[in-house]
Formats: structure tokens, C-alpha cells, sequence
């Protein structure tokens, strides 16, 4: 996969993963602040996960045009996390979704892309909507949701957790 760049905030670099930076999304899902928003027990994605996760993203990217990819920072090339879009395996809808090392939460990272990501989305393709959604308890990531003009629309459990669904119209011409 190349290092291309998709997309580019004023502080932020999106790419396709490659394959031989799963330890990046190792390390990303293995903090235990991170995983306690992705897993009901709050246990890290194994290696096996990482490797599972990260060969999806690529053939999503492939197929679709959709993935999520390789966040990092533009001033020094650090690793900061993964964004972008999927399909949604419950609806089939793109779905918006982000994860960033703990390190790096608070300083409008999570903010930043999602917006871009948001512009981005409907610069490039026809659709009419996308969704997200975050767990119940991470009201950092509802925040950044309803920032970007993301619209509560349901709750439901999801992954056996509490998650509140969101969605964004594309703006009517």
C-alpha cells in the first residue's frame, strides 16, 4: 500500500495502512484508556485482532474507497491514530470512526479530522448520508460528533455496550 496521502488537516496526515505498521495499531489498541471504549471488558485487540482489522481496512479501501487509515502528526510524522470510514456491518451505511492514542486526546485532534474527514466525504462521493456513533460513557467522542453537526438519532447496544448512533445529511443544494 502506498503512503499517499489522502487527506491533510493544517496539523494532520491521513494514509493508507500498510502492512508493516500493524504495530502502530497494536500499541494504538493495546492502551487500556483506548479499549475500554471498544471492548465490553475492556480488553485490548489481540495481535490477531490488529492483523484481522487492518487487512479489512485495506480491502474496504480497495473496494470501496472507504477505510479506515494511518493518522499522523504532519509536524513530526508521529503516530497519532486511525480515522476514516467503513460500511457499517449492521446497516451497510458508512459509518465515521476515529481512535487516538490517549497521548494525544484533548488537544482537538479527534475534532479536527472528523470535520475534515466530514468535507472530505462529501467532496468525493454522491452518497446522501453517513453515520457514527460512540459508546454512551465517551462523552469526548459524542462532543467531537455533534461539533462536527452530527445528529443524535438512536441508542442501542452494539458490541454488548451502550452506544449512541449518529448521522449527517448531506447539505441540500
Amino acid at each position: 500500500m502506498s503512503d499517499a496521502i489522502i487527506l491533510q488537516t493544517e496539523r494532520l496526515a491521513l494514509a493508507p495502512w500498510r502492512a508493516d505498521q500493524l504495530d502502530d495499531l497494536v500499541a494504538l489498541q493495546s492502551d487500556l484508556k483506548v479499549a475500554r471504549f471498544y471492548d465490553i471488558a475492556g480488553v485490548p485487540w489481540t495481535r490477531e485482532k490488529c492483523e484481522t482489522r487492518l487487512s479489512n481496512w485495506l480491502m474496504e479501501w480497495t473496494e470501496h474507497g472507504l477505510g479506515k487509515h494511518r493518522l499522523v502528526r504532519r509536524s513530526d510524522g508521529r503516530f497519532v491514530g486511525r480515522a476514516g470510514f467503513s460500511i457499517h456491518a449492521r446497516t451497510g451505511e458508512p459509518e465515521l470512526g476515529y481512535g487516538l492514542a490517549s497521548e494525544f486526546w484533548g488537544l482537538g485532534y479527534a475534532t479536527e479530522i472528523a470535520a475534515a474527514l466530514r468535507d472530505w466525504y462529501f467532496a468525493t462521493r454522491t452518497d446522501e448520508h453517513f453515520i457514527a456513533f460512540a459508546h454512551r460513557d465517551n462523552t469526548a467522542s459524542r462532543h467531537v460528533l455533534e461539533k462536527i453537526g452530527m445528529t443524535p438519532t438512536y441508542a442501542m447496544q452494539f458490541a454488548d455496550m451502550p452506544h449512541q448512533f449518529y448521522q449527517y445529511k448531506r447539505a441540500a443544494s
